[in-house]
């Protein structure tokens, strides 16, 4: 309902879900952040008998360059989330956003297109996808990008971000890139980008979105003892029966897989419940 753009997932359709499963009896209690208003134990503690976790992949990254701080600077998170949340796509919402009139949008995944075509939604004359590697290496789907160009959203590849310049008020005025050529394949199989010497070039805009992938908020793992996770804080299942490294707690989704796609955590989720009833009618 907060991530994923109205004009990719309407929210009417979110809407038809939830009331479905609040007709067939499911009680949906917000507001309550895993971890710490309650932990797993807990709610063992309080009757029931599995627990699922479908907590996705909330935490976000970011380069670490000077002028994060910035106002008007972003992680796509907090950008898609203000837009849907505080619904900015609709007319007649004053949403607490700044409308921008130049964007600048720094990955090549499905988010950073989901984020650039809604900054053109809110208004900006000019949007820019800034990405280090070439389009062949983009990670999104090739009909995302092409919808992107389609709107006009303008491609800067083999750039990467150094700084994120400000004015004397601490507003975003420009992003200063470097330009990148391709080297030598790295661990992912795709060739490492290499910064040009004294290539250095800025673009004025007054927004950046850092869409540079996200994982899984540390919350509950770190609340839960005898769960699994890996290096990259994604929560460790058995196969497609989607059981964790505790018993009775189950997890799909992009807690499981990282940052993927609706389809693939839905699917997940499927095999977690025909698991889980299995395991409660296995028990005495």
């Amino acid at each position: 309902m907060y991530g994923i753009p109205q004009f990719r997932l309407p929210k009417e359709i979110v809407q038809k879900e939830i009331d479905a499963l609040k007709e067939k009896g499911v009680e949906i209690q917000t507001d309550m952040v895993m971890g710490k208003v309650l932990s797993v134990d807990e709610l063992f503690e309080m009757g029931f008998e599995a627990i699922f976790i479908g907590t996705g992949a909330g935490l976000p990254s970011f380069m670490n360059i000077p002028g994060e701080g910035l106002v008007g600077t972003y992680s796509a998170n907090e950008f898609l989330t203000r837009v849907n949340l505080m619904k900015a796509y609709l007319d007649g919402y004053d949403t607490p956003i700044i409308r921008p009139k130049n964007a600048a949008v720094v990955g090549g995944g499905n988010v950073a297109m989901d984020a650039a075509r809604t900054a053109l939604r809110l208004g900006a004359e000019h949007v820019y996808i800034i990405y280090r590697r070439a389009e062949e290496q983009m990670p999104a789907r090739r009909e995302e990008i092409h919808h992107a160009k389609e709107e006009g959203v303008e491609f800067n590849l083999l750039c990467n971000p150094v700084r994120i310049i400000g004015d004397d008020k601490g507003k975003v005025e420009a992003i200063e890139c470097v330009r990148m050529k391709l080297g030598e394949p790295d661990a992912s199989g795709r060739k490492k980008p290499i910064p040009i010497e004294d290539s250095n070039f800025q673009i004025p805009v007054d927004t950046v979105v850092m869409a540079l992938g996200n994982t899984p908020n540390p919350l509950i793992r770190t609340t839960t003892n005898g769960l699994e996770a890996n290096s990259h804080g994604c929560i460790v299942v058995k196969d497609k029966s989607m059981a964790t490294s505790r018993e009775g707690v189950f997890a799909a989704g992009d807690a499981v897989s990282g940052a993927a796609t609706v389809i693939l955590a839905m699917g997940g989720g499927k095999d977690a419940a025909k698991s889980i009833d299995a395991y409660i009618h296995s028990k005495p």
